[in-house]
């Protein structure tokens, strides 16, 4: 119940790539692949994640993108023209 509890109040499905130097082999960069949920435009979990790597993994960065979605939203209704029969 805490990710539903944590939607309701506004955290939405975060992903990160990040792209990263390889410590022993400095031009060839690695992607990993970050996914969370967490509070838009500020990303405090994240930011958090980001300084953890900084200070404690020896790859240092190259670059970050982000992309973010709401997964509880108004409900959506079609109307349909069609008739349906079960035997």
């Amino acid at each position: 119940m805490r990710d539903l509890e944590l939607q309701l109040r506004g955290y939405r499905l975060t992903t990160a790539e990040i792209l990263y130097h390889m410590p022993d082999h400095p031009a060839v960069l690695q992607s990993y692949l970050w996914q969370q949920l967490d509070l838009a435009p500020k990303f405090p979990a994240l930011i958090r994640f980001l300084d953890f790597w900084q200070r404690e993994l020896e790859g240092p960065l190259h670059s970050v993108k982000v992309a973010s979605a709401g997964l509880i939203g108004p409900a959506e209704l079609r109307v349909c023209d069609g008739e349906f029969r079960l035997h």
